[in-house]
């Protein structure tokens, strides 16, 4: 009995210490501590209800209900156990019940906070998301927003703060690991903000493209401080140039000078930028707001007809600004970021003076030289106006537009160009027509082919493709464009192949918007198979390949111009890019005419071409080539041509393979379904072959689809 006491005072003693370390955890400040402990205690209630549930059981056995030995005498301590679980129960309860309370407010609050972000209001916002923690500790969004609202306030060690909050509620919050890397490289803390974006990509790698920006933008940074610290280094130690630089920048600070005056200066300036210090001096002693806030000299760049002594001052900031910038990041970032800048350069891009034009041209290809130039060229600016303007040299004959059409073609492959283009296209849809009504004759082939061949990339793009050939206007003058080339296809061969790139991408909207459209530039291929180029006769097919399918009208109007046997013909010669176009033109062809499955018949009486084509590893080919064999297995005594090959095994590997493409297995099936019916004796082979279950299978499937 004494035994069983001290077990029952250890069991005691036990509860006491375990109830009252959980007492102090849901009363730590450190919201993880206190989330586990109502974790802990939630489960410890669990187990006391569950010995209670078998406590008070009943058993009933032949409906006789036996009742549980009479349980023996608490002691006091039992029963002092027993109140102190009980209450702790009550509480726990009460607990959950205000923390589901304390939630609804918490996101109530969050929401608030962010409207106020959105609205720029971050002081109100950090109130906002404040509150929100007071109802709620462990919430890592309000952490992880009020760190964005502290960086916006500049409080970053604030922010470092919240950050290190929000990871002990969630060791891998990637939005965490994101402000504290912002909140460091703010501080000049790169070694730190670079653990911190490294971090991202070991909890989750495909966040590589965001973080490999993250860490470009802190290499730049910190190569911004290098050259800064050397360049006042040098200042301090007297040397002219460094001194020449501060003080040539203080006297062009002057106000209300005339223009000559500060054109001199600039000139002066231009000529000392010949290396990094200079232009780190120039950045740190404020010269782009001392240059491009001088209200004589913005009145002479925003002039819309400039006399002599305007252009002066035009060439001359623009040659400045080339100077400054050269192989200078930095200095990059804050010419396109100052205010005013980023309409004003387009509209010197557009200037109908030669020098000017050429000068503002020669400074954004320079700063578009490099992948952090472009994007900032397309952050910065405004690529309305400036791909109106750059379209602009196309009447201009010499290399310029060249120069400009390079321009184009190396933002189009930005990620953001490409975002606005898409959201843009209705605005400048009209300038791109335009460049299609342009007579090649009278402009530079080359650059008008570079940017045609822009477009057609663009018009890869679903949304884009979509809006262009929604315009009758850009179809008409896409036709016009291609019945121009035709005049003279050796002379305008470039601007050609890339016109019918843009025409097959166009082509690949579904339904085509406009038959009459399709069956002209039908047409104009058919014509074009005639042509000697190998590119021209591909990308002709191509677009066929892609027209025919709208219309039986255009199908046969094809067959007349004798498209079987000039897609017969590219079969034969090979090249995988123009068999693919050739075998889907020849499939829909002889899925839709009899006049195509007899024309092919009687130019591959053996079928030795489509047997190749069957056996070929793209999918694409097998699965075209099976679909034109089944059709042409119509045409009396084609199969029967078959029998001496290995058709049957050819066509049941196709239909019972592992192609990704399910197409090629319902073709093979079909293929071989019409391959037994025109000619029994091939039934026989299948049934040999043990092909019958296979062929049942792929025909059930395409019942199923």
């Amino acid at each position: 009995m004494a035994e069983d006491q001290e077990k029952d005072l250890q069991k005691f003693l036990k509860n006491v210490d375990e109830i009252s370390n959980l007492i102090w955890e849901m009363n730590s400040d450190d919201p993880v501590v206190q989330q586990k402990a109502v974790l802990k205690t939630e489960k410890r209630l669990r187990l006391t209800e569950k010995d209670q549930d078998e406590d008070e059981c009943r058993t009933i056995l032949n409906k006789t209900v036996i009742s549980p030995s009479p349980a023996p005498m608490k002691s006091a301590d039992e029963m002092n156990s027993e109140a102190f679980l009980a209450s702790l129960e009550k509480d726990a309860k009460e607990r959950a019940k205000r923390r589901k309370e304390n939630k609804v407010l918490a996101d109530a609050l969050k929401e608030k906070g962010n409207d106020a972000f959105a609205n720029g209001d971050y002081e109100t916002a950090v109130l906002h998301y404040s509150e929100g923690l007071e109802k709620l500790k462990d919430m890592k969004v309000l952490y992880t927003n009020r760190a964005q609202a502290y960086i916006k306030l500049g409080d970053y060690q604030k922010a470092l703060v919240d950050c290190d909050w929000a990871l002990k509620c969630d060791e891998k919050c990637t939005k965490a690991f994101f402000h504290m890397g912002k909140a460091h490289l703010a501080l000049r803390n790169y070694s730190a903000s670079r653990e911190c974006y490294q971090k991202i990509l070991e909890i989750n790698p495909k966040l590589q493209t965001q973080v490999k920006d993250c860490l470009t933008q802190i290499d730049l940074q910190e190569k911004a401080e290098l050259q800064e610290k050397k360049a006042h280094e040098l200042l301090d130690s007297g040397k002219n140039t460094a001194v020449t630089t501060k003080n040539l920048l203080e006297t062009l600070s002057k106000p209300d000078q005339i223009p000559l005056f500060y054109a001199g200066g600039i000139e002066i300036l231009t000529e000392m930028m010949t290396d990094c210090t200079e232009r780190t001096l120039f950045r740190t002693h404020n010269g782009f707001s001392i240059i491009g806030d001088n209200k004589v000299i913005r009145r002479c760049l925003s002039a819309e007809e400039k006399d002599a002594v305007e252009e002066t001052i035009c060439v001359s900031v623009l040659r400045l600004w080339q100077a400054v910038c050269r192989g200078n990041e930095e200095n990059q970032r804050l010419l396109l970021a100052h205010p005013g800048l980023g309409s004003l350069l387009p509209s010197l891009v557009a200037s109908s003076v030669a020098s000017i034009r050429q000068q503002s041209l020669a400074l954004l290809r320079q700063v578009a030289q490099s992948q952090h130039g472009r994007s900032l060229v397309a952050s910065h600016l405004d690529l309305t106006r400036l791909l109106e303007a750059l379209v602009s040299f196309l009447d201009f004959s010499d290399k310029k537009a060249n120069t400009a059409m390079g321009l184009l073609t190396d933002l189009a492959l930005e990620e953001r160009f490409q975002i606005w283009f898409r959201a843009s296209l209705p605005g400048v849809l009209p300038a791109l027509t335009g460049v299609l009504k342009r007579d090649p004759k009278v402009t530079n082939p080359s650059a008008l082919c570079q940017c045609v061949a822009i477009v057609g990339n663009l018009s890869a793009d679903a949304t884009a493709r979509r809006q262009l050939c929604g315009s009758e206007d850009f179809r008409d003058a896409c036709l016009g464009l291609m019945a121009r080339c035709m005049d003279d296809v050796d002379l305008f061969r470039e601007v050609l192949y890339a016109l019918l790139g843009l025409t097959m991408n166009l082509c690949l909207h579904s339904p085509l918007v406009s038959e009459a459209w399709a069956a002209e530039v039908s047409r104009r291929c058919l014509s074009l198979l005639g042509s000697q180029d190998g590119g021209i006769l591909t990308r002709a097919a191509g677009v066929l390949s892609r027209t025919l399918p709208s219309s039986l009208k255009i199908v046969e109007e094809a067959l007349r111009g004798g498209v079987v046997k000039k897609m017969m013909k590219f079969l034969k010669a090979g090249g995988q890019t123009a068999s693919h176009y050739a075998v889907r033109t020849l499939a829909v062809c002889t899925n839709g005419a009899r006049q195509a499955r007899e024309e092919v018949v009687g130019l591959d009486k053996k079928f030795s071409v489509f047997l190749k084509l069957l056996g070929s590893e793209d999918e694409i080919l097998a699965g075209n080539a099976a679909l034109c064999l089944g059709n042409c297995m119509e045409v009396p005594n084609a199969a029967s041509s078959l029998l001496k090959t290995d058709i049957v095994k050819v066509l049941l590997k196709l239909a019972g393979g592992d192609a990704q493409r399910t197409a090629v297995q319902l073709n093979a099936g079909i293929a071989l379904g019409k391959l037994c019916t025109a000619e029994p004796r091939f039934a026989a082979q299948l049934r040999e072959l043990h092909g019958l279950e296979i062929l049942n299978s792929t025909t059930k499937h395409i019942k199923d689809s």
